[in-house]
């Protein structure tokens, strides 16, 4: 069985597609700029290789042909007709509580992803960008919607609201949600798996560490809470996003900036975090390397940046009533050994220690913890794709 996974962005389509016998992957790669001057694919070849061509890109649907167009390539694709397809995943963020996991997407589904919309603005219209393109281009083809908030159903009541008047939460569903879920599910799951351990009776802190980052406590196999809110903005800080902030200096930033709705929401979301406190970027590796050049500022966001991943961790060991791994995952939890050492060097009240030689591990399945650590320490790759992929095959087999 042949699975597309198809991630739509605003401006972007990634896509992976994958051969579910043994799940290896038959093709990669993403379209950039939709809509925009400059907008091109780029995707892997069998040897590695990076391969980018250039085209006028006008909307999702003539991306997604074009990204066809290369699966069926006499030179480039992989499959011979797109018959081969047997069906498509769906990356899909935001769920509400309508969604507690994957589902085969009809047009009930889709009316449902629509009432989501305003939960997810910018991100629920593309990926029904993404659905609606399939429809038109493989009509009868099967289409499974993975969500990101789906995992974060199982939070009970006392960890998802707000003490806000509780009307708030029955009007216009205000509450945690999370995000990032499909990696959180994958990499607990993954990492019980790999250590040999039962997930039904195991505490696990995830840390989805990179660009944006969120961190989950995983009880016995089901999330219980998860520092993401009723948007991605809350929790820790990530590469622009401020992360947790008073709601007080909110307004207060408002009222002296003059700044309306819009342009707070930009202010937090896109020029906070390790970006506006650094001055510097966004980007953790140039971060880094201004903060081993001597600037201040990058060193203060260093330390800011890890102080919150050490906090939640913290934080959701006592919501657990202990915790007995704690995993690593997302581009800068996966690749940035300093990181890690940063954080878990905080945690010695708990017992973790940390093996610096085994630290140095980028990108691969590792124990970093020492032998004699109370807590295992675990570097996992996360594959939402796969997870996206697995979902979608076990929906089919079940009609």
């Amino acid at each position: 069985m042949k699975i597309l996974v198809l991630n739509c962005g605003s401006s972007s389509i990634k896509y992976k597609l994958f051969e579910m016998s043994d799940k290896s992957i038959a093709a990669q790669g993403g379209i950039e700029k939709i809509g925009l001057k400059g907008s091109f694919i780029k995707f892997t070849l069998p040897d590695g290789s990076k391969k980018i061509i250039e085209r006028e890109i006008a909307e999702h649907t003539a991306g997604i042909e074009f990204i066809f167009e290369i699966l069926v390539d006499a030179e480039y694709g992989c499959i011979k007709s797109l018959k081969e397809i047997n069906a498509v995943g769906h990356r899909v963020v935001h769920g509400g509580e309508k969604f507690s996991g994957s589902v085969l997407i009809d047009q009930n589904v889709i009316d449902m992803v629509i009432e989501c919309n305003d939960l997810a603005p910018l991100h629920n219209p593309a990926n029904l960008k993404g659905i609606n393109a399939i429809s038109k281009i493989l009509p009868g083809v099967p289409q499974v919607a993975v969500f990101d908030t789906a995992f974060h159903q199982t939070m009970p009541d006392y960890a998802y609201l707000y003490a806000i008047p509780y009307e708030l939460y029955d009007k216009y569903g205000i509450r945690r949600y999370g995000f990032h879920g499909t990696s959180h599910r994958y990499v607990s799951a993954r990492v019980c798996q790999f250590l040999g351990i039962n997930p039904q009776n195991t505490k696990v802190i995830t840390c989805h560490i990179g660009n944006g980052g969120s961190i989950t406590a995983v009880l016995n196999g089901k999330s219980i809470d998860t520092s993401m809110g009723l948007t991605p903005l809350e929790g820790l800080m990530m590469g622009t996003r401020s992360g947790d902030i008073d709601a007080g200096a909110v307004t207060y930033i408002m009222d002296k900036e003059h700044l309306d709705t819009a342009g707070v929401s930009d202010l937090l979301n896109k020029k906070s975090g390790v970006l506006g406190v650094s001055g510097v970027s966004s980007d953790m590796r140039e971060l880094c390397a201004a903060s081993e050049e001597g600037n201040l500022r990058a060193q203060l966001a260093e330390k800011m940046y890890y102080y919150r991943i050490t906090k939640y961790i913290g934080a959701y060991t006592a919501a657990m009533n202990g915790v007995d791994v704690i995993v690593f995952t997302g581009g800068v939890g996966e690749n940035q050994a300093s990181c890690r050492k940063a954080v878990c060097d905080n945690l010695g009240y708990l017992g973790v220690e940390i093996d610096d030689n085994l630290n140095k591990v980028r990108g691969e399945e590792c124990v970093i913890s020492t032998p004699a650590s109370r807590v295992k320490v675990v570097v996992i790759p996360t594959d939402e794709e796969l997870m996206i992929a697995t979902d979608t095959m076990q929906i089919l087999s079940n009609k």
